[in-house]
């Protein structure tokens, strides 16, 4: 037998007794409830004075009873009733109504938020009888803008409802909603996030390269929230309104994970991951995830995992939670926390471990910087926006094979080739991984060592895509960066990439507007200025008699 749940406090022997009678009966699948069960509902309520509510499975056993105040009940922890491949969580609850009010918002907003099968309000009248009926379930919003269709009331006594024939139809409905999963495509489904009190037109930017991060790491994104509160939700970020649209969004659309454009407080990612039952992913883990993929070279690996530790371990205690409560007696510390210890302890070894190597990857990477310095050939670091373009360039000045692709954070590991011009003079090119806006802390300083690597060009070539609607604030994004690690004094040109996709009219007013330098990157005859600007930068000796011509890179 189940155990009551809520408000028991103040009721006597006899009414828990005939509450805990409640757990023996059974609903046959077509009915809503019965008219005994619903007269026992009643008079229970009615005596304590209180609404009570029954949660029953497909099967019609009572699996809850829920004892409120007179105004509203309070759902016990559904965790365990996941909703995995199903739609919906496969519970219905049936609850009291002492004033004759119908389904209110709150009934409404439970409803949506826990993907109940049904809810259903039972009117009780002033001898404790049970009234009408009030029941409703969920339906896609795109059609009417409403997640939920109320049904006309009905007499317990002459039911209309089939009960197990209107939720597989719900369940039909939602599964052939717009965006339908397809089960051939293994990739997980994202439902995007912007909970912020900034510009709208700076969030929807923001929203929209999330997507296009998203899309590099291989989610499929369904939609997108945005929601701009007065003030930030201390506990979930957003609204609780807003929130339950969210997980109502998420239900309809299949998605499999909330992907948000801001980053989560250890509190928020279990706040939000407890409401919506979905995984939680915010911009940083996404980014880190990236990166983690896209590694390849030793140090590459190393910074990135050492990232990722950093940014694990403050949130290691959320999946150890439930363990926790398991303590050992008074006082006791007990088997959760012992093993949360553990873990903690193994991650901050692991740091450590990741610290030092990194060290010792560091020191070798200082001494081909001096070798490279003593050599006294001029250095070029090629900087920017993450997909300006930047290692296709390379590619290009040097003929060399540097990974490029169409996507964010393509290239993660520090390239470095020779770019050879007239009279026997030759550069060391660098392509360095991509910035982007709010860059995650972490990620800055495990790659500390490698930017630092900056200081060293005698020369930036700031990359830019000159085609993105957003390249202005792009640039701006980069420049704060190239600030904060104080890299703002050494000499750059800024290139304009990608004007391939720009009308000769765009390139020119660009060029006029902005400055900078246009190139095609896909295009090697539009080099020209480019290598002639370089060589005046680095050789001050202005415009070279005999044109600079770009000769086959080598690895160095």
């Amino acid at each position: 037998m189940g155990t009551v749940r809520g408000r028991t406090q103040g009721l006597k022997p006899s009414q828990l007794h005939a509450l805990e009678r409640l757990f023996r009966r059974r609903v046959a699948p077509e009915m809503v409830i019965s008219v005994e069960l619903a007269r026992t509902l009643a008079s229970v309520s009615r005596e304590t004075g209180r609404q009570v509510g029954l949660l029953l499975d497909r099967r019609g056993e009572v699996r809850f009873v829920i004892v409120g105040n007179d105004r509203e009940i309070h759902f016990p922890d559904l965790s365990a009733y996941r909703t995995g491949g199903h739609r919906l969580r496969g519970l219905r609850c049936i609850h009291t109504h002492l004033k004759g009010e119908t389904l209110t918002e709150d009934d409404l907003t439970d409803l949506s938020g826990l993907r109940l099968d049904l809810m259903a309000a039972l009117e009780v009248d002033r001898e404790g009888l049970p009234g009408r009926l009030y029941i409703a379930h969920l339906q896609p919003a795109a059609e009417a803008g409403a997640d939920t269709v109320e049904l006309p009331p009905e007499d317990i006594h002459h039911p209309t409802t089939h009960c197990a024939h209107l939720i597989e139809s719900v369940e039909d409905t939602l599964s052939q909603a717009p965006g339908g999963r397809d089960v051939k495509d293994p990739r997980e489904r994202a439902l995007l996030v912007s909970v912020t009190t900034g510009h709208k037109q700076e969030a929807e930017d923001s929203l929209e390269e999330l997507a296009a991060l998203a899309d590099s790491a291989g989610l499929i994104v369904l939609d997108s929230v945005l929601q701009r509160p007065r003030k930030i939700h201390p506990r979930y970020l957003m609204g609780v309104g807003k929130l339950q649209e969210v997980v109502v969004r998420a239900m309809q659309r299949e998605a499999d994970l909330i992907l948000f454009d801001q980053d989560l407080t250890p509190g928020q990612f279990e706040a939000v991951a407890a409401a919506t039952e979905l995984k939680v992913l915010d911009r940083t883990q996404l980014i880190l995830d990236i990166f983690s993929r896209r590694a390849l070279s030793a140090d590459g690996k190393v910074q990135v995992e050492l990232a990722q530790m950093r940014y694990r371990l403050p949130r290691l205690g959320l999946r150890q939670r439930a363990l926790s409560r398991l303590t050992g007696g008074i006082g006791g510390r007990g088997p959760g926390e012992t093993r949360l210890e553990i873990d903690m302890r193994r991650a901050r070894d692991r740091i450590r471990r990741l610290e030092k190597q990194l060290e010792s990857l560091s020191r070798s990477r200082q001494q081909r910087r001096k070798k490279r310095l003593n050599a006294g050939v001029p250095i070029i670091s090629v900087v920017g926006y993450t997909n300006a373009g930047k290692s296709t360039l390379l590619n290009a000045l040097t003929q060399s094979r540097v990974v490029a692709a169409d996507q964010l954070f393509a290239t993660l590991d520090t390239s470095t080739r020779r770019l050879r011009f007239p009279e026997d003079r030759e550069v060391l090119i660098t392509d360095t991984v991509g910035f982007i806006r709010r860059l995650p802390k972490d990620l800055v300083r495990a790659f500390q060592s490698t930017l630092d690597e900056l200081a060293d060009a005698d020369l930036l070539l700031h990359v830019v895509d000159a085609s993105h609607p957003q390249f202005p604030e792009q640039i701006e994004a980069v420049e704060r960066i190239l600030n904060d690690l104080e890299l703002g004094h050494i000499d750059t040109l800024l290139v304009l990439n990608k004007t391939d996709r720009l009308s000769a009219d765009q390139v020119t007013a660009l060029v006029r507007n902005r400055g900078g330098i246009p190139v095609a990157a896909v295009n090697r005859k539009s080099f020209q200025p480019l290598m002639d600007a370089i060589y005046y930068h680095l050789w001050q000796m202005g415009a070279p008699s005999s044109p600079a011509q770009v000769a086959i890179g080598e690895p160095e």
